[in-house]
This record gives C-alpha cells, structure tokens and sequence, in this order.
C-alpha cells in the first residue's frame, strides 16, 4: 500500500511503497505526461517539465534508489518498502498538474482511484505535521492552483526555492500557504510574479517558457 509521512523538519513528504506499489503508481503517472502528440498544446511541454522531476523520484524509488525499509512504518511484517522526499511543493504542484493533464488524455477508475489515495495520504500527511498549517493549505490541493497557468514549472520553481529558503519547521509551513497565494490566478502574488517573468523574458530577447531562474543550490541543501 502507497502511504506518505511527513519529513522530521516539515518540507515535505516522504511517499513509501513496496516496488511493486510504486511501480503501478509510476506506470499510472506516466500516462499524463511526455505524450508526443499534445506537444503541439499549449503550456504541455510546461507541465512535462514539472511532471518530470516527481516521475523521475518515484522511478528512482521503485528501483530501491531512494528511502529503504524492512517493513512499513504501519507493520513489523518484513517486506521491504522503498520511499523517497519530495517537497510540499513540487507535490501539490505535482498533482495539480497531473489532474489537469487527466483532461487532455483518457484515463480509467483506477487512474482516478489512485490519485485520489494519494490526495488522501498527502492530506493526511499535512494534518500530521501540524493541522494549523494544513487548514490553510488544503485548497490547493483542491484545485486552488491556476494549473491552466502555461508557466506553471517557473512558479512551482519560485515557490518552492523560497519556501526552503525558510529553512523548515512549523513555523515555515504555517508560511506556505501564503506562498501559495501566487498560484491562485489574478491574485496580486499571481500577477506580479508574471509581470517579473515578462519583464525578464524581454530584458533577456526569449520566451518567458525559456527562462532559467537563478536557483542558489545550497537551499536545498538542508535536513529534509
């Protein structure tokens, strides 16, 4: 069984599966990306990117590359489990993609049924870590996120450099929602960051698509 637990300092989550739990899920993911033929829609390409990094972890994880476990954190029973860390971000922004994908391509219950286990976990993730940060972070798992937003990699980009800019803890989570705000279209936080990405699309004679923010690498650097 797919289950998620929050990190010991509150940047995310930890997904856990046997290989086989997360091979289905990768399986299921990858239908909603890297499709050749919607290359042509517009703001496609956009979400591949954002996609790509979680299908990427989740394969690595299946493989047993990432996180091990003799048993679940739910039972003593020895099968071995393999997990990885994705930050709140990059999975909130991760599934809002996803969904919004689900649109564009045919998907059947058992697409529908997992995304919804995984909303579940996440959720539940949220509320684990600290249940005043999560009120405010719920909607966006609910569809609060702008994920017709063609740019939507550079703000999941933005966002979560400055949310581990913050270092973790409560503290920093209760902090993410607000950051969060610049996902919701025609928002001040929305609107701003667009015009920032213009401007520097113009500054630099290129598409806004084709920017390259300047993320300082040592953020990342940091106790999950």
């Amino acid at each position: 069984m797919i289950y998620t637990i929050p990190t010991k300092k509150g940047l995310g989550i930890e997904i856990w599966g046997t290989r086989d739990d997360l091979e289905y899920l990768y399986d299921i993911v990858s239908k909603f990306w890297n499709d050749p033929l919607l290359s042509p829609v517009k703001g496609y390409e956009d979400k591949n990117h954002l996609i790509s990094g979680f299908s990427h972890e989740l394969r690595k994880a299946s493989y047993g590359s990432r996180l091990t476990r003799t048993h679940s954190h739910y039972s003593f029973e020895e099968i071995p489990y393999c997990g990885f860390q994705v930050s709140w971000v990059h999975i909130i922004f991760s599934i809002a993609a996803l969904k919004y994908n689900m649109k564009l391509t045919k998907s059947d219950k058992g697409d529908i049924a997992m995304f919804l286990h995984l909303e579940y976990w996440i959720e539940k993730a949220m509320k684990d870590y600290d249940s005043v940060g999560a009120v405010n972070l719920l909607p966006y798992l609910d569809d609060a996120i702008h994920a017709g937003n063609e740019n939507l990699y550079l703000y999941m980009r933005h966002i979560n450099s400055t949310f581990f800019d913050l270092k973790g803890g409560k503290k920093s989570f209760r902090k993410l929602a607000q950051l969060m705000r610049t996902t919701v279209f025609s928002t001040d936080e929305y609107n701003d960051l667009r015009n920032f990405l213009q401007s520097e699309a113009k500054k630099h004679n290129c598409k806004v698509e084709d920017l390259e923010l300047n993320d300082d690498d040592t953020i990342y650097e940091i106790e999950w």
